[in-house]
């Protein structure tokens, strides 16, 4: 840990020197559609501005909107079944950052929890965001870019209700066990590095799509399903859009699908890795999150430092 504490420290020293940013800020408009209430939570990037708020509540059908600055990095998520004791620790059943008050103060969501991921004016000045499963699922979320261009600008997210499908084994239930509220990822779950994509299988080739990650990409092809899911859940927009980021929209079409591809792993043992499919890249930025070094290493990518990203990855085997 103290390693990448140090990787990190010295990125964000090192990589604004390397590429000129935009200089235009944007807006996210946060809306809750859920029936429930949901408390959003905001991490900044190492070596970022934190933004305005880093947590609050949104009621049903409330809207929020807050201003980044240019160059801003981080990420969204929202927390469920929060509550206040009698000494005033503020926590949350799903998505809680530990931080025991409304905002999260720099402190990220523990696992499990949906996560919409964003550099803006990243590599070539585009902003670079995707949805991830990587840590796990606890509410659908629809990313819709706004005002930008390119090929690869558009919607992304988890639209499907994953919880009532989620594998027994990735389950994680109400305090009185009648519900299910979130659902683990593999490594989660087992803390096995062929999920985790560490040691052995930190590298594209040795790590592979199990069929625990295979439910989420089934219902949710554009979200990332583990580590090296870049290829086809990375998106990208030019002319600085400004985004929406929305808890429970419309139900997707792919319901079905992890319906389907749930019932077949619900009393599964861990499986073998699918061999068959190889993904590029990396994600994850959280520290409690097994992919936090190798999303380093691709987070920089985008901001064009490719040079010293042969040194990253060397202190990156250390862990």
């Amino acid at each position: 840990m103290a390693q990448l504490l140090l990787v990190v420290s010295l990125l964000s020293i090192i990589f604004p020197q390397l590429f000129i940013s935009g200089v235009l800020s944007r807006t996210y408009t946060i809306t809750n559609k859920c029936d429930y209430t949901v408390w959003p939570g905001i991490l900044s990037n190492a070596g970022t501005a934190a933004l305005s708020t880093t947590g609050f509540a949104l009621q049903k059908g409330e809207s929020k909107t807050i201003t980044a600055p240019a160059s801003w990095g981080g990420r969204f998520w929202g927390r469920t079944l929060c509550s206040q004791d009698s000494t005033g620790k503020f926590s949350c059943v799903t998505g809680d950052c530990g931080s025991g008050k409304l905002e999260c103060a720099g402190s990220g969501a523990t696992p499990p929890a949906t996560l919409a991921e964003f550099t803006l004016d990243g590599y070539g000045g585009r902003d670079f965001y995707d949805v991830s499963l990587v840590d796990g699922y606890n509410l659908p979320l629809l990313v819709v870019p706004q005002g930008g261009t390119g090929d690869n600008c558009t919607n992304t997210g988890c639209a499907v209700d994953l919880n009532g499908v989620c594998p027994s084994a990735l389950k994680v239930t109400s305090e009185d066990g009648t519900e299910s509220v979130a659902c683990k990822s593999a490594c989660e779950a087992f803390q096995q590095p062929q999920y985790c994509c560490s040691g052995a299988y930190g590298t594209p080739d040795t790590c592979k799509p199990s069929s625990y990650s295979e439910v989420f990409k089934n219902a949710c092809p554009r979200a990332y399903s583990y580590a090296y899911d870049d290829k086809t859940s990375t998106f990208t927009c030019a002319s600085s859009p400004n985004y929406l980021i929305t808890f429970c929209p419309s139900p997707s079409t792919s319901q079905k699908a992890s319906t389907d591809a749930g019932a077949q792993t619900q009393n599964q043992e861990p499986p073998q890795i699918n061999s068959t499919m190889v993904y590029e890249g990396a994600l994850g930025e959280n520290s409690a999150s097994p992919s936090t070094c190798t999303h380093v290493l691709r987070s920089q990518l985008i901001a064009g430092a490719i040079a010293i990203l042969p040194a990253i990855w060397e202190l990156c085997q250390l862990f």
